[in-house]
């Protein structure tokens, strides 16, 4: 079952980004430390079926669900999960896979069960507690950055951290890519200040208006970020927030998306 969870392939990806433990004192008598492979096989069933820590199938991985969930917190606070997702990226820009002279950006909202930073109340859902996830993709909708913000808070607000955020990416000879030429937005970014924000760093807008009738074709554009949302939202523990811990969702998210881009690269699927 780790195997089916964590291929071979995947497991090379993700292995010189764990942290080397600590070193147990001599006199140390206690449980070994589970296996890595394993802990991280137990993160993505907990991701991919939505279920909670406590439903890990600890028989056939061998670890607990509290053991996975203390090693995602691990993990996240080490930086894996940002650093792997860049890596993959390399990767695609490597083999032709990544289109960076257009990207697209939008927000997407998720109920939040329980309280914690980075929740609000949703305005599309009768005011209960809530989240949302913004999302900036290039042209095929493969996810470049995520970030996580209150239900209450506005799209436009995460435009330029998004961009500010986005990875060198590397993979090709010449400088890493940074920006796009064009980014593609909603009219829910529809501010001109931002416009001559984006102006300012290169970026040519291309931001439906408020007012205007629908059928300016931006959506034949656009709508690849979508596309993005619903393959990370195919990760169910992603629908609905439930980690009170935001830095803890938000490591989800980054994982998520490292495995959305490694699964485009050859020869790599499960």
């Amino acid at each position: 079952m780790i195997e089916d969870l964590v291929p071979d392939l995947l497991w090379e990806q993700v292995a010189p980004f764990l942290p080397t433990p600590a070193p147990r004192p001599y006199w140390h008598h206690g449980r070994r430390r589970a296996d890595d492979r394993a802990a991280l096989a137990g993160i993505v069933f907990v991701l991919r079926h939505g279920v909670g820590w406590w439903q890990v199938p600890q028989d056939s991985l061998g670890v607990s669900g509290v053991t996975c969930w203390r090693r995602l917190a691990e993990w996240t606070e080490a930086g894996v999960w940002p650093r792997l997702h860049e890596a993959v990226l390399a990767q695609m820009r490597r083999e032709g896979l990544l289109g960076l002279d257009e990207m697209s950006i939008d927000g997407s909202h998720l109920r939040a069960l329980k309280r914690g930073a980075h929740v609000g109340p949703s305005p599309v859902d009768r005011g209960r507690p809530g989240s949302k996830h913004h999302l900036i993709v290039d042209t095929n909708g493969t996810p470049l950055q995520v970030s996580l913000t209150g239900g209450n808070r506005h799209d436009v607000t995460q435009l330029l951290p998004l961009l500010d955020a986005l990875p060198a990416i590397r993979g090709t000879v010449g400088r890493p890519r940074r920006k796009p030429r064009i980014l593609y937005a909603d009219r829910g970014h529809d501010y001109d200040k931002y416009r001559r924000e984006l102006h300012d760093r290169g970026i040519a807008p291309k931001i439906a208006r408020r007012g205007v009738a629908h059928g300016s074709g931006l959506g034949t554009k656009r709508w690849v970020v979508e596309r993005g949302f619903s393959w990370l939202h195919q990760f169910k523990r992603l629908r609905t927030r439930y980690e009170v811990r935001a830095d803890l969702h938000l490591g989800l998210m980054h994982l998520a998306c490292a495995i959305i881009c490694w699964r485009k690269l050859p020869g790599r699927s499960f």
